[in-house]
């Protein structure tokens, strides 16, 4: 074993077959090579051969008792791991062969608590919205402050005594994948811990979007949730998708929507239209450059126009969450079903 922390990986997975033998190898060749303690993949009561491709390649297999979701699989491997530092690699992403040794750096520094990193730049789904969902996603971590006040457990690690400490992943509101990972980030912060992102911690993922699917997911697993937890107990932090430029970002592009919505009632409106896609673009200059970079022109154009949308919609289900709150007296709504 390598000088540091042991680090045991945690690989939860649900009808993972057809994925695992790709995202174990290069765990298993760092568990082969001694940087990694051990490889641990805990099945959710798979209907298919995820546990039996997972043994047959050498990973350490558990099987969760009922299916829980990812957060249960993961606080159930976290008990009987026996690194010092838990790393979580989400079933569909392929971690890059210098992962261990990005993860034990990050801990080299006593007051981290917990590391992030991001995907990479070559997704598998290859359809222009797959590609803008990955991206964006990394473009938010490639671009983030160093210091986070939330947590990925896509390619995320911690010290196994802070997530035991604290309790783990909150099973109970998260009954399904949604912001379990980022409160478990907030709790990380609480107690003391440092959340580090280190933007050259990579993987590759798998997962290929489409807008109905990133539609459910970013308001009814993302954008709800979140905005309760923010409105009830944590605040709005100047971090990731809730900086200050990103809420600024909001406005403008509400207000664009707004008056081209306008436009076939008051077709006079529309220098004020033109002026405010030219404010757009300069606020999202740096964003459209980003995704021109890694895939031209039209893709960048197509983008930045969709992400116009997704301002929308996320700012729309934290002003539902604000009446809600407010105006409803709906107070301890965090559960997700």
């Amino acid at each position: 074993m390598t000088a540091g922390a042991s680090i045991s990986v945690v690989v939860p997975a649900f009808r993972a077959e057809a994925l695992l033998p790709r995202v174990l190898a290069p765990l298993m060749a760092m568990q082969a090579r001694g940087e990694v303690a051990e490889v641990i993949v805990v099945d959710d009561r798979s209907p298919d051969r995820t546990a039996e491709v997972a043994r047959s390649m050498g990973a350490r297999v558990m099987t969760t008792p009922q299916n829980g979701g990812p957060g249960l699989a993961r606080n159930l491997a976290a008990r009987e791991a026996t690194g010092d530092v838990l790393w979580f690699v989400d079933s569909d992403v392929i971690a890059w062969d210098d992962g261990a040794e990005k993860v034990r750096a990050a801990f080299a520094d006593p007051e981290v608590a917990a590391v992030f990193g991001s995907y990479d730049s070559a997704p598998d789904g290859q359809h222009w919205f797959s590609r803008y969902k990955n991206l964006m996603h990394r473009f938010y971590h490639q671009t983030a402050q160093r210091d986070a006040q939330t947590f990925w457990a896509g390619c995320g690690a911690v010290r196994k005594d802070v997530f035991l400490r604290i309790g783990g992943f909150d099973v109970e509101t998260y009954r399904v994948p949604s912001i379990e990972d980022i409160e478990l980030g907030y709790r990380i912060r609480r107690s003391g811990g440092r959340i580090a992102v280190d933007p050259t911690l990579l993987g590759k993922h798998l997962k290929v979007w489409t807008p109905k699917g990133a539609l459910h997911t970013d308001i009814f697993r993302r954008a709800l949730p979140w905005s309760r937890l923010m409105i009830a107990r944590e605040g709005v932090h100047n971090d990731l998708n809730t900086s200050h430029g990103e809420k600024a970002k909001a406005v403008i592009a509400g207000l664009l929507i707004l008056s081209i919505l306008a436009l076939p009632f008051a077709p006079g409106v529309w220098p004020a239209t033109l002026g405010l896609a030219a404010v757009a673009i300069a606020a999202n200059w740096r964003f459209a450059s980003f995704m021109h970079a890694h895939g031209g022109l039209a893709f960048a154009g197509a983008t930045l126009a969709y992400h116009q949308f997704y301002y929308v919609y996320s700012a729309a289900a934290f002003v539902w969450c604000l009446f809600e709150y407010h105006v409803l007296g709906v107070k301890n709504r965090l559960h997700v079903p």
